[in-house]
């Protein structure tokens, strides 16, 4: 009971990518991972207002892809690359002088991005918003939106109360235990002035479902009437 698994890690090498993907050494590992995990803070930090999704990191000999994953591509650049130029000299000198190279992919529907959608909720939180209306409406928005499950947890000290608890709410089908169903998850945490509020979101995109072949159904004229039927049955023996 209560033992957790991350839905992203438990899908890795089945219908999910890592995000950080490069080999290294075990000499080289723990200053490769320590960078990957400042690159991604800096990256946070610095795009605040670009509702950033996921930072992808890719590794060769002297050099380092960053692939930056928003809803707000205008923000990421800036007025004529402006900050996507001041975020490679950053990003070069952290990694001691390797040549830096930023994508940008584009996020065409935020409301169904897991990432996204807790901060959009840890947002509201932060508002003082009702976290019951908050959840709600979030849940609203993604199944309008064509999602096929949703599910939102929020835990702390919620509306201020002096004993923190969870409240959670779902809507549509969530398997976590249907690796062929690639649920996307996010987790964002709202400050407030009562304490840290927890976000945790389950999301099951409508692109990512399976196909899944149901059986021929025989229209009515072809099935077998109840006489045939009978007369196939193998008689009782004398």
């Amino acid at each position: 009971m209560g033992q957790k698994v991350n839905p992203i890690g438990y899908r890795l090498a089945v219908n999910r990518d890592w995000r950080s993907r490069w080999y290294a050494s075990p000499q080289d590992f723990p200053a490769f991972l320590h960078g990957d995990i400042a690159i991604r803070r800096y990256v946070k930090d610095k795009l605040r207002q670009a509702a950033v999704s996921r930072v992808g990191i890719e590794r060769a000999w002297n050099s380092i892809r960053v692939t930056i994953i928003t809803a707000r591509p205008g923000v990421v650049i800036g007025r004529k690359g402006s900050e996507i130029e001041r975020m490679t000299d950053d990003i070069g000198r952290m990694s001691g002088g390797k040549s830096v190279k930023i994508d940008i992919q584009e996020i065409k529907t935020p409301e169904l991005d897991a990432q996204l959608v807790a901060e959009n909720v840890a947002l509201q939180l932060e508002r003082r918003i009702s976290f019951r209306r908050a959840m709600k409406k979030t849940i609203q928005s993604s199944m309008d939106f064509g999602a096929i499950g949703i599910k939102i947890r929020c835990a702390g000290r919620l509306g201020g109360a002096e004993i923190s608890r969870s409240e959670s709410f779902r809507e549509g089908k969530i398997p976590l235990h249907t690796l062929r169903a690639p649920i996307d998850y996010g987790f964002f945490e709202a400050h407030t002035m009562y304490g840290i509020i927890g976000v945790k979101v389950w999301l099951w995109k409508p692109a990512d479902a399976p196909q899944v072949q149901r059986p021929e159904r025989h229209e009515r004229g072809d099935r077998p009437d109840r006489g045939d039927r009978q007369s196939h049955a193998p008689q009782a023996a004398h």
